[in-house]
């Protein structure tokens, strides 16, 4: 079979994800879980290699080659795939991601509505957070495509790969990848600054020098939207303020402190019927007693805020998720679980 073949039958499937690794049957992954393609055959070492290099162009060959693993980004007919290529034991390996033709629109996705608001500020930088898969993504497009479509912005993004393809409506959207626009995130954002930007993208804070260059533009006049792999809203800004060294923490929570709009932390669940996953949010808005926290540095009070400031729109997981099992949108073997793993967390 050729890639196209295994592309055709992630999107006849829904899948989420195509694995497809040397030595080992192909996988869909469709709703959280893994399933091996029925009527396939163990792709050989040779056979992978094949699928590998027949999606890459040269240079892509040599970079994979002597990194081991490589994020980019190819079209099948009409449609859009991520893909991220690495070895393995076996041999090579990739993993195809199908990105939709549109942004989904803010309604559908279930995030609370405050998280929409977060697109109506005119700076000042927002956060959403866990892990891959957790539409971190879909849900920070979904935001520049409200802005897109309702405010006269000059939107800048850096993505690895491009996943989404916007259309200019009322805003004008400039979308970078790394390597082939720009050289990396760190680099793409120094000279952002520059470009006069409105609303400014980062696909994922990488380094601390990135954040340096986020918080700056935060508090330059731009709105920053940005993804980071942590777990909760008071994990995510320890998270940050760890990032940096002792002389710069003071600094630093200055500077969260009065520029941060709010924090994102979500994940997907199988949905009670098992037909789909809805999404689960923790909301956290920089009010005056966030802020306060933060620039104290006493972050483990956070929690604590969210749940006692459903006036200012915040909300923690452990009430989403009860919300969810009360509404019959989780079951109840999924809630027990989440809860659980909730107070493992804290």
């Amino acid at each position: 079979m050729i890639i196209k073949d295994y592309l055709q039958m992630a999107l006849d499937k829904k899948a989420s994800d195509i694995i497809l690794s040397a030595k080992a049957r192909p996988v869909l992954k469709i709703r959280g879980e893994v399933s091996y393609i029925e009527g396939t055959e163990f792709i050989s070492k040779e056979e992978m290699q094949a699928l590998v290099f027949s999606t890459m162009n040269e240079e892509q060959r040599k970079r994979f080659v002597a990194e081991k693993e490589f994020d980019y980004g190819i079209w099948f007919w009409k449609y859009r795939f991520r893909v991220n290529t690495f070895m393995t034991r076996n041999g090579m390996a990739m993993v195809c991601r199908p990105i939709a033709t549109e942004v989904p629109q803010f309604e559908k996705l279930g995030l609370p509505l405050a998280v929409k608001g977060f697109a109506e500020k005119t700076n000042g930088l927002v956060l959403i957070t866990w892990s891959v898969g957790s539409g971190k993504s879909t849900s920070m497009l979904s935001l520049l495509n409200e802005i897109n479509e309702h405010q006269a912005k000059h939107i800048i993004t850096v993505e690895d790969p491009i996943e989404y393809v916007f259309e200019n409506k009322k805003s004008l959207i400039e979308q970078r990848e790394v390597e082939n626009s720009t050289l990396s995130f760190e680099n793409w954002l120094k000279y952002a600054l520059r470009q006069a930007p409105d609303v400014i993208m980062v696909g994922e804070m990488r380094d601390i020098d990135t954040f340096r260059l986020a918080l700056r533009a935060a508090e330059t006049g731009n709105l920053v939207f940005a993804t980071l792999h942590t777990s909760g809203a008071a994990r995510t800004v320890s998270r940050v303020i760890d990032m940096f060294p002792a002389g710069e923490k003071e600094q630093v929570k200055a500077q969260l402190s009065e520029s941060l709009i709010g924090v994102v932390w979500q994940k997907l669940l199988k949905t009670a019927d098992w037909k789909g996953r809805v999404l689960a949010a923790e909301v956290m808005v920089n009010n005056t007693s966030i802020s306060n926290i933060i620039r104290k540095g006493e972050t483990h009070q956070i929690d604590s805020v969210i749940e006692t400031s459903a006036r200012d729109w915040m909300i923690n997981m452990r009430r989403t998720l009860d919300t969810l099992y009360e509404e019959w949108k989780i079951s109840e073997k999924t809630h027990e679980f989440e809860l659980d793993l909730l107070g493992r967390d804290l």
